[in-house]
């Protein structure tokens, strides 16, 4: 008699940590001919899928020079943070678009596997059907204003990962590579030592690599220096908290490595727009 085989599946789900992901507004617009907007700067990253019609952008790169680049239904563009964009709609055929402002601490890395930042923020679908789920998910998110926070923080998810998948400029990614353990190891230790002065060279040298080549590393990894990630850990730590305790403001500063709480705050405006009083403020359980 021939012994009973199980029939099972079993995976292990990748340690993804650091997803907090983040919506602000989100919506749609049939533009007015030559409707414009800017020259504005975002303190978030902010998607755009041009649903019809034609319009411009100008958007400034990395290197300080403003370019103007020309779309056209099923494209979209990207601003990130801190950069300065004006874009206006066609005269004779107007765009309609929709769109989606979002942040987290690992946005700037999924942007950069969908080959989109500073230096290219045009979204080019592989073919314009393999854009649609891109578009269909934010129309989604915009008229399902009213679902709970995990429904639509769901579709933000769903939106990131059909941008890679079906970005032209994509970038592949291979996990289970050396470097994966490297950046894992800094994230982790990150994590552990946020509330104390933490510099990048005792990151690398937990890493066992130079300061030059584990910054190199992480940055192509995660889409943003080591500095900067430490930076929206250590405010992204400040928000959990100010949102879930009743810690002081000048406690919580401290908590998150940030003993001057002057210091605290321009950091944090800087990065939600807002001073950390006026944020708690408006997202207080």
């Amino acid at each position: 008699m021939r012994p009973a085989v199980d029939d099972f599946s079993f995976s292990v789900f990748p340690n993804e940590n650091f997803l907090d992901l983040r919506l602000y507004q989100y919506g749609w617009e049939q533009c007015a001919p030559l409707h414009s907007f800017g020259p504005f700067v975002r303190n978030h990253f902010l998607f755009h899928y041009v649903i019809s019609g034609q319009g411009h952008l100008d958007s400034t790169g990395q290197d300080g020079v403003t370019r103007g680049y020309e779309l056209q239904a099923d494209q979209g563009f990207l601003i990130c943070p801190g950069q300065v964009n004006t874009y206006w709609a066609s005269k004779s055929n107007p765009w309609k678009y929709a769109w989606l402002e979002f942040d987290g601490l690992r946005v700037a890395e999924y942007l950069n596997r969908a080959g989109l930042g500073l230096s290219q923020p045009v979204y080019q679908p592989q073919t314009p059907v393999q854009g649609h789920p891109v578009r269909d998910t934010i129309l989604y998110i915009a008229s399902h204003s009213n679902a709970s926070t995990l429904h639509l923080i769901g579709h933000l998810c769903l939106f990131l990962d059909g941008l890679i998948q079906s970005s032209a400029t994509r970038r592949e990614h291979h996990s289970g590579q050396l470097k994966d353990f490297y950046i894992q190891e800094a994230v982790t230790y990150m994590e552990e030592n946020y509330q104390r002065e933490l510099s990048v060279e005792e990151i690398a040298d937990v890493c066992k690599l130079n300061r030059s080549y584990f910054s190199k590393l992480f940055k192509e990894s995660m889409g943003c220096p080591p500095q900067e990630f430490l930076i929206r850990l250590r405010l992204s730590k400040a928000a959990e908290q100010m949102k879930t305790t009743g810690a002081s403001i000048g406690d919580i500063s401290i908590r998150c490595g940030y003993p001057n709480q002057l210091h605290f705050s321009r950091a944090f405006k800087k990065r939600y727009g807002v001073s950390p009083r006026e944020w708690r403020t408006q997202n207080k359980y």
